[in-house]
């Protein structure tokens, strides 16, 4: 029996999110081709016969701009604390530049095992994949590159069986049929807004956040409420849309998701509510669920 913690860092939209979703074969956390579309620290456990692995998905690095930026780069930095590997994940589509080396220099340190995750592949071509491989060979600190389509699952088995080796603990976290650590409120309203990132894309900046107002378990029907937040009153009618189809869409979409993932038929009720600058205010960012003591 093996078992440990692997934290996943990386730039925005290199695809962290989803090879962890890839990994458990379940989803526990969204994404959208939005940058920042994680915000938080999200653990995510995988176990099989011989292991436990609990992996820590974290916000892309980035620039911090606002409170709620401050608490993201505080998860990231939060995620690698005692952690018994790091897989930095880089897009494989794109050059490995210096921003890139920086970056995991900056944040692998005082970390002894760095698994450096090529993804995407399935996007690229091997004559141009292979000379960036080749860069990745003269990175300090990093014990293996493993190249991956998170998105096709191509080589996933492969990060397991080259994470084992550096796994030391024998003793069992968390309980078998546990995924995550996150509550199914907090599932719903990341669900939520998935959808809305999705649906709305080009139209909205980054300023979305859900809070669930309700949550009712019954015998057959799971009745939520849930209110969107935006920044601006103008980006409101863009989110109802005419006649309120845009909402009705980002509903009809989160309601099947949230039915998988409670297990009976749901009654999903959505409001648009306006909290200007929301992502400024320390109150407003803890208020929305991106709370410090959390990490």
């Amino acid at each position: 029996m093996k078992s440990g913690f692997v934290a996943i860092l990386g730039m925005p939209n290199v695809g962290k999110s989803t090879l962890l979703n890839a990994i458990l074969k379940e989803k526990v956390s969204i994404v959208s081709p939005k940058p920042q579309t994680t915000r938080n620290k999200i653990l995510g456990i995988y176990n099989d016969a011989d292991s436990q692995i609990a992996f820590i998905d974290t916000p892309g690095i980035h620039t911090s701009h606002n409170k709620l930026d401050e608490y993201m780069e505080k998860a990231i930095n939060s995620a690698k604390n005692d952690v018994d590997v790091l897989l930095y994940v880089i897009d494989g589509t794109k050059k490995i530049n210096t921003n890139v080396i920086d970056n995991l220099n900056k944040y692998s340190q005082g970390i002894k095992n760095i698994i450096l995750i090529v993804n995407k592949i399935d996007d690229t071509t091997y004559e141009k994949l292979y000379p960036e491989l080749a860069k990745c060979n003269s990175l300090e600190n990093v014990k293996d590159i493993i190249p991956v389509s998170a998105l096709k699952g191509k080589n996933i088995d492969e990060v397991i069986k080259v994470i084992k080796k550096y796994l030391h603990d024998e003793i069992k976290y968390f309980d078998d049929d546990v995924y995550t650590d996150k509550s199914i409120k907090f599932l719903v309203a990341e669900i939520i807004r998935e959808k809305a990132l999705w649906l709305l894309q080009d139209e909205l900046p980054h300023g979305l956040a859900v809070e669930i107002t309700s949550f009712k378990e019954g015998g057959t029907l799971c009745e939520i409420n849930a209110d969107i937040i935006t920044e601006k009153s103008s980006h409101k009618q863009i989110i109802i849309g005419k006649n309120g189809i845009m909402l009705k869409n980002i509903g009809t979409k989160a309601r099947i998701d949230i039915e998988k993932l409670v297990g009976q038929k749901v009654m999903l009720q959505l409001f648009v509510k306006v909290r200007e600058n929301w992502r400024e205010s320390g109150s407003s960012v803890r208020a929305y669920g991106y709370n410090d003591q959390d990490l």
